[in-house]
C-alpha cells in the first residue's frame, strides 16, 4: 500500500513538471533593458537607462555596426562577408581601439607585478 502511494505521487510529480516545462518560455527582456554589450571604457550614462546609437553600414561586403554612448564611439562590430565577427573596442576611453574575437565585453586579466628582478 505504502509502494503504490509513493507511486502515485511520483507519478503526479512527473505530470505536473512536464506541464510546468510544456507552458511558453518567458519572453525575451526588450531591448531597452539593456541587451545591447557597453565596455568598460564606454562612457557612463548619466543616471538614465540611456541607450547607445548604433549606426550600421556596409564596407567591400563587410557589416561595420558603430556602436556610440552620447556621441563617443565605443566599439565596433565587423562581420566579414565569410567568417567569424570581430570587435574593435576601446577599453579607456582615449580612442584606442583593440581587436576582440568574443564577446564584446572582454575578460580582464589581473596584471600585477609580484616580483620583479
Amino acid at each position: 500500500m505504502k509502494k503504490t502511494a509513493q507511486t502515485l505521487a511520483s507519478t503526479l510529480m512527473l505530470a505536473s513538471l512536464a506541464a510546468f516545462a510544456a507552458g511558453k518560455a518567458p519572453p525575451p527582456p526588450p531591448p531597452s533593458q539593456g541587451n545591447t554589450p557597453v565596455p568598460d571604457g564606454a562612457p557612463k550614462a548619466g543616471g538614465s537607462l540611456e541607450e547607445p546609437a548604433i549606426t550600421i553600414r556596409s564596407k567591400n561586403g563587410e557589416r561595420i555596426e558603430e556602436y556610440r554612448l552620447r556621441g563617443k564611439l565605443y566599439m565596433v562590430r565587423v562581420t566579414p562577408p565569410k567568417g567569424k565577427p570581430y570587435y574593435l573596442v576601446d577599453q579607456t576611453g582615449r580612442g584606442e581601439f583593440t581587436r576582440h574575437d568574443g564577446p564584446a565585453a572582454p575578460t580582464a586579466v589581473p596584471q600585477w607585478v609580484i616580483h620583479s628582478f
